[in-house]
């Protein structure tokens, strides 16, 4: 899964498989393509899967400047060009669920649904001002400094005692972020869902909305208001999940992902 990674013109890296109606995976800060692997599988039997490397992540170029939301936008223009993708599904993890939202607004031609999971909306003040806490932390101390509280948000109490192996994964991955370009990117969450908030009404293609009942920075009544902006959305609120849900419990998500996409992508 996602082992011949390819390049577009820019440098992004990224990786394709499958056949069908294509479906383009945005992952979350800090992590990378590989966030996929619980979803991969599953996805391929039906569809044409594509996922990449954010700017600033992976093995995708990290330049040394702050990062917009028009940049991601950008940069996932171009892989859709690239791959040759004219219409598309975009699900999006977190920092992707608002980059994903940002480009339906942006390019809705090329989006034929959206799926948005563990994303905010209209963080607070407060809510903002705990992630530059954060960004601040990662500046001085490196990607290693938020990790163990991150992770702590991330999953359950008993998945992490169950499933240790799983959560050094996360570790290692977030962990060996480029220590320069880390804060940088990291910036960008405190301001992503800025902007949306009122324009995702704007959004005419179906979307689900996914969150987990005890994300509590991506919580429940946020995925709910999302949902209720977008005309042609749902939502699903997974009992006992966190942040991390598409890995903590990928059978209910990928059910969910099936569901939907079978009913707005064409065969």
């Amino acid at each position: 899964m996602i082992d011949h990674t390819q390049r577009t013109a820019s440098g992004t890296c990224y990786c394709v498989e499958g056949g069908g109606a294509n479906v383009i995976l945005v992952h979350g800060l800090g992590l990378n393509q590989s966030m996929w692997r619980w979803q991969w599988d599953a996805l391929v039997a039906q569809y044409r899967v594509i996922a990449y490397d954010l700017l600033g992540h992976g093995d995708s170029p990290k330049p040394n400047r702050r990062y917009l939301m028009e940049h991601m936008v950008d940069q996932l223009d171009e892989l859709i060009d690239t791959v040759q993708a004219k219409s598309c599904a975009l699900l999006g993890f977190s920092l992707g669920g608002s980059i994903v939202q940002a480009y339906a607004l942006a390019h809705p031609e090329k989006v034929q649904a959206l799926v948005i999971l563990n994303a905010a909306h209209a963080r607070s003040q407060e809510q903002r001002e705990k992630i530059l806490l954060r960004v601040q932390q990662a500046k001085e101390q490196g990607p290693a400094a938020t990790i163990d509280d991150a992770l702590e948000r991330w999953f359950s109490a008993d998945f992490a005692a169950r499933e240790p192996q799983v959560l050094e994964q996360i570790r290692r991955w977030v962990t060996g972020n480029d220590p320069d370009i880390y804060p940088l990117v990291y910036r960008l969450l405190v301001e992503a869902d800025i902007g949306l908030e009122q324009a995702i009404t704007g959004i005419r293609c179906p979307a689900l909305v996914i969150t987990g009942a005890e994300d509590f920075g991506n919580s429940p009544e946020m995925a709910q208001t999302m949902a209720n902006l977008i005309p042609s959305a749902r939502v699903e609120i997974l009992a006992g999940l966190r942040h991390m849900a598409l890995v903590e419990n990928p059978a209910v998500v990928n059910r969910l992902l099936s569901d939907f996409l079978i009913d707005t992508l064409p065969t």
